[in-house]
């Protein structure tokens, strides 16, 4: 994800001058060609998060498209109140990139664990808040973003094995992609643990249940539509993100759930309210939180069973 990001990012600044790219002393090596094509778009503020989302708001008010990027809670909660009352507040056009989303950089620990971003920006009044499944959804978010006004966030990872650019349905902002059809479940998740919910939709298969995936690439604002025609479609949802349980997807999908007034089998699947002391890679971490296939597949063939009781 994050070298789509930088690719996308390089051919956008070439077409157009107004964009720039801020950074707190990180991702030097991946910026290497951006900043050889396009030197005179690109700041390194050093590590000073907080200044990095001022000077950014000052460069948009002024006319700049504007990307600031670091490490997963580096550009989010360490600079949360510059984001809110800077940015947010005078509607810049202020794009937050954070790489490493989740467990990505999980052997670091606590202080890298990007766990509670997705419920803490989509609180924020008037910004969108977007995470992409893959290095596709990566590259073609990052132009849509450059047009999208107000502040937006972008929440990528390193690497995912997952490649839905084959898929016929395009990238738009607050339009869900269905990737897999199924009429029994709908697997709703965002971000790199799709590649789990897909992995788990096979398992089902082999079990004689059609699993229906679902990319919400952007939780804010949110594809209400498509999780209504889960709702009428299956009968069934299960919501997966690698956030805390409160307050992101799953708040998101269960509010619309209880609006529309279903009754419908629904669960969370999501990270427990805890902090984590124990570090390793992110297929471990999301195994030990039951956050792996198996555990989408068992929790999904528990919900199909409540349907038929």
């Amino acid at each position: 994800m994050r070298d789509s990001f930088v690719a996308a990012l390089t051919e956008l600044a070439q077409q157009n001058e107004r964009v720039i790219l801020l950074t707190a002393d990180l991702g030097f090596g991946i910026f290497d060609d951006y900043v050889k094509k396009v030197p005179d778009q690109f700041l390194n503020v050093g590590v000073a998060e907080q200044n990095m989302m001022g000077v950014a708001t000052g460069l948009s008010l002024e006319g700049r498209v504007v990307f600031a990027y670091s490490i997963g809670n580096f550009a989010t909660l360490r600079c949360l109140e510059q984001i809110r009352n800077d940015a947010a507040y005078h509607k810049a056009n202020v794009n937050v990139v954070a790489s490493g989303g989740g467990f990505t950089y999980g052997q670091l620990g606590m202080s890298h664990h990007a766990t509670e971003d997705l419920s803490i920006l989509r609180a924020l009044p008037g910004v969108t808040v977007v995470a992409p499944c893959d290095a596709w959804e990566a590259g073609q978010a990052l132009p849509a973003l450059a047009k999208n006004p107000g502040v937006s966030y972008l929440r990528i990872e390193k690497q995912t094995p997952l490649d839905t650019s084959q898929d016929t349905k395009p990238f738009m902002l607050s339009k869900a992609r269905r990737i897999r059809e199924g009429q029994d479940i709908c697997l709703i998740s965002i971000g790199g643990i799709t590649l789990q919910a897909m992995r788990a939709a096979e398992q089902l298969a082999e079990k004689g249940i059609a699993a229906r995936v679902v990319s919400m690439h952007t939780l804010k604002p949110l594809d209400t539509d498509e999780i209504k025609h889960a709702i009428r479609d299956t009968g069934a949802i299960l919501s997966i993100e690698e956030n805390t349980i409160l307050g992101g997807l799953g708040s998101a999908v269960s509010e619309v759930i209880a609006e529309t007034g279903a009754s419908i089998p629904f669960k969370r699947m999501g990270i427990p309210d805890t902090y984590f002391s124990m570090v390793g890679s992110q297929e471990y971490l999301l195994e030990h939180n039951g956050l792996d296939a198996k555990a989408i597949c068992e929790a999904a063939s528990n919900l199909v069973s409540k349907k038929t009781t």
